[in-house]
């Protein structure tokens, strides 16, 4: 049987003391805390939150980015992430402003998407992008934090030369199968060969494959999708994955809480027979 932690995503803006009660009523004990908004970085939030918190462990601040954001084919590669020039300052002190905030939490890793990497590494933009990526790498580094990719809008090999190209020895992956499958960026299983020791947390999230080039794959619960989650955790395994799983249901209400609570039981019945 296999002990890895699972946990859920959990915002900053949240009421921190219910959803501290919530997590102990699905009997977790981990989550990740998503922040979109740098203000709220403050040395006032991260006790306020480790006090909510208790004993629930924080696995990573899952840090957004100033400036319009999108999720699909056609406005996605212009505005997320690091990649567009315009938003590339901005975003590079939000990141580093993230980091503090995990250090004042005392929690080991920030992750994000860094936005669509060039395929092609002679792209004049490749080199500009590597560079703001390995600026906030090292601005981690200085504090003990690992940076983490959040895994979806590049493929595994552009992923993996991309950190091999920044150079820092804190560089990790937060590996969404999901994502890799509703981008059409890979399948989640195979992409494990690629990723292997870089992986540190994976999303607990299922999908689909797109079925038109403007539009992501949908998002389901998890067994509803084509994610192979006892490939991939075994897959996982065999490459000495021991980091955090957690779940991630993009809809809201009771609706999600009961696809948390499916997706929870699923891969505890995998761990066990691990």
């Amino acid at each position: 049987m296999k002990n890895w932690d699972i946990g859920v995503i959990l915002g900053i803006d949240a009421d921190l003391n219910e959803a501290a009660k919530d997590i102990r009523e699905l009997d977790l004990k981990t989550c990740q805390l998503n922040c979109w908004d740098v203000t709220k970085y403050t040395k006032e939030n991260a006790d306020i939150a480790k006090k909510a918190l208790g004993d629930i462990r924080i696995s990573s601040i899952w840090a957004g980015w100033p400036g319009p954001v999108a999720w699909d084919f056609w406005t996605a590669p212009l505005v997320d992430g690091l990649v567009p020039p315009e938003y590339r300052a901005i975003r590079i002190d939000a990141l580093k402003k993230a980091a503090d905030f995990a250090k004042m939490l005392g929690v080991t890793d920030i992750t994000t998407h860094v936005g669509f990497i060039p395929e092609n590494p002679a792209d004049a933009e490749y080199i500009k992008i590597v560079a703001a990526i390995r600026e906030v790498a090292v601005h981690c580094k200085n504090l003990g934090i690992f940076f983490n990719f959040e895994t979806g809008q590049e493929t595994p090999i552009t992923l993996k030369r991309c950190i091999a190209d920044i150079g820092t020895d804190n560089l990790g992956i937060n590996l969404d199968p999901a994502n890799l499958l509703m981008y059409g960026k890979a399948n989640p299983v195979d992409s494990v060969q690629i990723f292997g020791e870089y992986v540190r947390s994976l999303h607990i999230k299922d999908g689909e494959y797109p079925t038109n080039g403007m539009q992501l794959g949908n998002e389901t619960a998890v067994g509803e999708g084509q994610v192979d989650f006892k490939a991939l955790l075994s897959k996982l395994d065999a490459v000495g994955f021991d980091g955090t799983l957690i779940i991630e249901r993009e809809i809201e209400g009771a609706q999600q809480k009961a696809d948390i609570i499916k997706a929870r039981d699923i891969i505890r019945g995998l761990l066990a027979a691990m």
